[in-house]
């Protein structure tokens, strides 16, 4: 779609960072930028949203109080669900990251707003993060026996040189899977509302309607997908925390 200027607009602009300031330390750009901006007004929502449900707590629940227990047991159903009674030392851990990709994801639906979950960079940060910390609950729990956890049991010892590495590889991948669906779910899914918004602007009105309607629907199955990312998220999470806590 072209300004009238005759300056083209692409869908993936929407991603661009932008610095708000210009800092550095060393070979190390620590910028203030639209993305940083992202993350602060979530975490500021989270940190608002929780405090208010936790102070106005009362016999028959308000309706933000209601949200947040939801959101509680439904995470500590996951834990409970796939770790067991002992996923209730990890429950801080898990429900931070699903509240934080749930609403940076809904922050990002926001007219004008920036999606940060859209960025692999911001993505991987997170699944690294849960890499490394149930790799090392695996051998803080274990010791040198977590190794087991790419044996198969009951597998023929001559299948191991074939079959230990594809499952070594297996593990070393999580963080890329983890990162890249949350990743590619989020562009795709702005990506396709600007590609749509622009046929809005650029037909005549009659036929505009159409790809108007198509915004509408879209814009609500995005919105599913923002929650079922997060959720995706949480349960893998949770499934790598039963993973390096009981092994197989």
């Amino acid at each position: 779609m072209a300004s009238g200027h005759g300056e083209k607009h692409s869908p993936l602009e929407q991603f661009e960072i932008v610095p708000y300031t210009h800092s550095q330390i060393g070979a190390y750009d620590i910028s203030f930028t639209n993305s940083s901006l992202a993350m602060v007004i979530t975490v500021s929502i989270i940190t608002l949203f929780l405090t208010l449900s936790v102070n106005t707590r009362s016999i028959v629940p308000s309706r933000i109080q209601l949200v947040s227990e939801l959101m509680y047991n439904f995470v500590a159903q996951l834990l409970s669900d796939t770790v067991g009674e002992q996923g209730r030392r990890f429950f801080p851990f898990v429900f931070t990251i699903f509240m934080f990709v749930l609403v940076g994801n809904m922050v990002g639906m926001i007219p004008y707003s920036f999606t940060f979950t859209s960025h692999i960079i911001v993505t991987f940060a997170l699944a690294a993060v849960v890499f490394i910390g149930v790799t090392i609950l695996g051998f803080v729990k274990h010791g040198l026996h977590f190794f087991s956890f790419f044996v198969i049991p009951g597998l023929p010892w001559y299948m191991l040189p074939l079959l230990i590495p594809i499952e070594v590889i297996s593990y070393l991948s999580r963080p890329i899977s983890l990162s890249v669906r949350l990743f590619a779910n989020m562009l795709a899914g702005h990506t396709l509302l600007k590609v749509f918004a622009g046929f809005v602007v650029a037909m005549p009105f009659f036929t505009g309607v159409f790809p108007l309607v198509f915004i509408v629907a879209l814009t609500g199955l995005e919105i599913l997908i923002a929650f079922l990312q997060a959720y995706v998220f949480a349960i893998l999470t949770c499934l790598y925390i039963n993973d390096a806590y009981h092994l197989h």
